[in-house]
C-alpha cells in the first residue's frame, strides 16, 4: 500500500491536483510500520474525497493492474460515521504520517486509532491483530 501511496501522490501532481486528509484503518498502521500486511483499500476519515480525487483513484487503479487495487472502492469514505463515536477533541492529536508533493495524509492518534480498531474487531478477527500491534497498555 505504501507503494500505491507513493505512486498516487505523483499522479495527483501530474495532474494538478493536492488533497490532505486523515486516514485510518490498516493502511494507517502500515504506513506507521506498525504492521506488515496487506490491505486493499484506503479508509478516509475525513474529509469527504473530493470527485476529481475519486475520478483519478479510478484511474489510477486501471492504469496500475500491478498493484491489485480496486479500482472502484481504493479510496473511500466507507467508515467515516465513526467520527461521531470519536472523544471531543480528537482533531487535537492527529499526526502526519505520510506527506508527498501532492498528498498529505494524517491519522488519530493512537488511543484514538485504537478505538476505531477496536470497533471494527467486533466484525473482523483481523482487527483483533491490529489491536494488539498498536501495543495498548
Amino acid at each position: 500500500m505504501i507503494e500505491a501511496i507513493r505512486l498516487f501522490d505523483k499522479y495527483l501532481g501530474a495532474n494538478g491536483v493536492k488533497f490532505e486528509a486523515i486516514i485510518i484503518g490498516g493502511a494507517a498502521l502500515i504506513v506507521m510500520d506498525i504492521i506488515n500486511r496487506t490491505t486493499k483499500d484506503i479508509d478516509f476519515l475525513e474529509p469527504n474525497i473530493p470527485e476529481e480525487v475519486k475520478k483519478l483513484s479510478v484511474e489510477f487503479a486501471i492504469k496500475h493492474p500491478d498493484l491489485n487495487l480496486d479500482s472502484m472502492h481504493w479510496i473511500n469514505n466507507g467508515p467515516r460515521t465513526l467520527i461521531r463515536d470519536l472523544p471531543k477533541g480528537w482533531r487535537n492529536n492527529i499526526q502526519k504520517i505520510f506527506e508527498g508533493e501532492s498528498l498529505i495524509l494524517w491519522t488519530l492518534g493512537r488511543p484514538d486509532l485504537l478505538r476505531t480498531k477496536l470497533y471494527a474487531c467486533a466484525d473482523r478477527e483481523i482487527d483483533y491483530q491490529d489491536c494488539c500491534a498498536l501495543m495498548p497498555t
